[in-house]
């Protein structure tokens, strides 16, 4: 990557939208601009937005759909920034200049969500130098290993990425086992348990002696051992069992170790795609046709704007329904239009004109914006009055007429299809559910059915990755036509059983 620096005109622009930015109340790390020519551009763009990532054959398949999608006109990068501090941005050479300060203003508000969100305050602010340490990292094993396995390990590692708990970090969860207290001495109740039936107080150090309690505390701890759950409690976060308990040699350890580390960065940005995306756009729009547009850019400013937030049939547009639902909710605290007054006026004349002047919507904005992800904004703020205005639907496919048509117009309908597809980003909830079953350590995963079905593809790839770490049987438990199935793969075969 280049290493530039912003030329005067470009400079002069950021002054003026920091300050901008900085007057409206958003509160970011120091941002780097860095201009790059669209190959390089593409190229960091491959890498995630980072300079340097470990060597993988993925990051080149990325860049070579996204340098033909360019070279076709499919699509343009305007603006990458770095989750870091100081955060470091992207411009693409050759854009003009209201195209610039757009994706400045845009950045601004990227960087005050990264900096200001929950959901982002675990991430690490220096992962810029986390990056480059795994590639180094990966490089060593390279080095020591080779490349084939090495990259064979991150395929495997990388197909199974998704497998965390993307909570962890808020919620604290029962640990995998519990640690069994040491009992120095135990009282004699327990002691005589152990041993046989005694009459006669003088006869037990006969009929008990101590070699054979021994024994049979010995055995009585194997029972119990046995019986006990491994692990004790249902876990979510698969990767960090696989960690804890997978025979991994210690470079491959260090491999997952890197692939966990780098999906848990990213986590909170799949988190708040829309959210995120909404906020940014909010606060370029505000900063470049309320100040720091000319007007004689408010013109091209729309132009682009226009492409940012523009919807096509079929699909929903995080950065439109973002941008317009935090209008929607800067209009209803203005004007009052919430609390129970609100919610009991059924006169829809009243509720059409209702303006309590209260003027509350930007400091409820900036409250959105430090306590919500994308499921609690949709859950929280999506009203009726919101989905007639923006004319949502949901859709379906018509088997009969090959083609999608208008399922419904229901406002219930609608929220539960958009709060649905964004839990757990439309992925199915597996966790840990056994680490030795039948005492054969076998591991037996879970699926937690919630109207998602498993993809019997999908799940034979994962139960393939899943025995290449575990290297013994892996088996997990699934609902199929509302009937329990286990489906196994033992390294050799796959097969499916009903376990109703």
């Amino acid at each position: 990557m280049r290493n530039t620096r912003l030329p005067p005109d470009l400079q002069a622009a950021w002054d003026e939208i920091e300050g901008y930015a900085r007057g409206y109340g958003l509160d970011f790390f120091p941002i780097s601009f860095e201009v790059l020519d669209y190959r390089t551009l593409y190229e960091v763009a491959a890498f995630g937005g980072f300079p340097t990532r470990y060597p993988h054959w993925r990051f080149g398949m990325d860049f070579d759909q996204m340098i033909k999608s360019h070279t076709y006109g499919l699509s343009i990068i305007y603006e990458m920034v770095i989750n870091n501090n100081p955060s470091y941005a992207y411009l693409l050479e050759g854009n003009e200049m209201t195209t610039q300060k757009m994706v400045m203003a845009h950045v601004t508000g990227h960087v005050d969500f990264f900096k200001n969100n929950m959901w982002f305050s675990h991430t690490n602010r220096h992962m810029l130098d986390a990056m480059a340490n795994h590639a180094v990292r990966v490089q060593k094993a390279i080095d020591r290993y080779g490349y084939e396995p090495v990259e064979d390990f991150i395929d495997v590692c990388l197909s199974l990425e998704n497998l965390i708990d993307y909570h962890a970090p808020f919620i604290l969860r029962p640990e995998s086992q519990t640690n069994v207290p040491v009992v120095e001495q135990e009282d004699e109740e327990q002691t005589v348990a152990l041993g046989l039936p005694v009459d006669k107080p003088y006869m037990r150090g006969y009929i008990n002696p101590p070699s054979f309690l021994e024994d049979q505390r010995k055995k009585q701890e194997a029972e119990r051992q046995q019986a006990r759950n491994f692990p004790e409690n249902p876990q979510k976060d698969v990767l960090l069992f696989l960690l804890n308990y997978a025979p991994l040699e210690r470079w491959q350890h260090t491999i997952l170790e890197i692939i966990r580390d780098e999906a848990y960065y990213f986590g909170p940005q799949a988190m708040t795609k829309t959210l995120n995306e909404g906020w940014a756009s909010f606060w370029h729009s505000e900063i470049m046709t309320k100040k720091a547009a000319r007007a004689s850019e408010i013109v091209d400013f729309a132009e682009h704007h226009a492409g940012v937030v523009g919807t096509s049939p079929g699909r929903m547009n995080p950065y439109k329904l973002g941008i317009e639902l935090l209008r929607d909710i800067e209009d209803r605290w203005n004007k009052g239009k919430f609390g129970k007054e609100w919610d009991e006026c059924d006169d829809m004349e009243t509720r059409r004109n209702w303006d309590k002047k209260l003027g509350l919507g930007r400091q409820k904005l900036f409250e959105v914006r430090r306590f919500h992800n994308d499921i609690t904004f949709l859950d929280e703020f999506l009203t009726p009055e919101f989905v007639l205005d923006q004319k949502m639907f949901t859709f379906q496919y018509n088997r009969d007429t090959d083609l999608y048509e208008i399922a419904s117009r229901e406002f219930q309908q609608i929220k539960q299809k958009l709060l649905f597809r964004m839990t757990n980003f439309g992925q199915p909830f597996v966790c840990v559910q056994d680490g030795n079953y039948h005492n054969r350590g076998e591991l037996y995963l879970k699926h937690r059915h919630e109207g998602i079905d498993l993809r019997l593809d999908y799940a034979r790839d994962t139960l393939r990755s899943l025995h290449k770490i575990w290297t013994r049987p892996v088996h997990i438990e699934t609902v199929l036509d509302e009937k329990k199935q286990l489906w196994s793969f033992d390294g050799r075969d796959y097969s499916e059983r009903r376990i109703d």
